[in-house]
């Protein structure tokens, strides 16, 4: 007696990926605009040379300096000599930077001294980070709108840091 045994043909089933096509089609277009608004700013930044401290005041240009502190910004030119101190601003109890006003003045100097690319940047170790890329914002260059366009104007690009305890 003999057994046969008939085999079923299995059908392998067949995917359906129409629903993660669609997901596809939403989600790339999403991410790829969620990267168009995120940018990465680098700022580059030197320390204060120590030896030209040793030198002789002929030999040494004079130093543009910005100074932030507890109780505001102070722009010195020569080194020194004060040009322009700027108060926090005060809404609502909350004390803030005027980097407006920082700008403004920066403006100014930059009429006077046209080839001046160099600034230092002091600081007190109690001003946050933010404040600071805020301050390095302003020294670097400001913004215009020249013929209908947003245009940025070039200050003092070559920022050097320093702590103001030191002054």
């Amino acid at each position: 007696m003999a057994l046969y045994f008939k085999k079923k043909a299995i059908e392998e089933p067949e995917l359906d990926v129409t629903s993660f096509m669609n997901l596809m089609i939403v989600l790339v277009p999403v991410l790829l605009f969620s990267l168009s608004f995120s940018q990465i700013t680098v700022h580059e930044i030197k320390l204060p040379d120590l030896t030209q401290s040793s030198q002789s005041s002929e030999e040494n240009p004079a130093k543009l300096e910005v100074m932030l502190s507890d109780k505001g910004i102070k722009v010195f030119y020569p080194s020194n000599v004060l040009l322009k101190n700027i108060p926090l601003l005060e809404s609502d109890g909350v004390k803030a930077f005027d980097f407006e006003t920082l700008s403004a003045v920066l403006k100014q100097v930059k009429v006077q001294l046209k080839d001046k690319r160099d600034v230092l940047l002091l600081s007190q170790s109690s001003i946050d980070y933010q404040n600071l890329i805020s301050a390095m914002d302003a020294l670097k260059s400001y913004k215009t709108v020249i013929a209908a366009s947003l245009v940025e104007i070039e200050l003092f690009p070559e920022i050097s840091l320093a702590d103001a305890s030191i002054k």
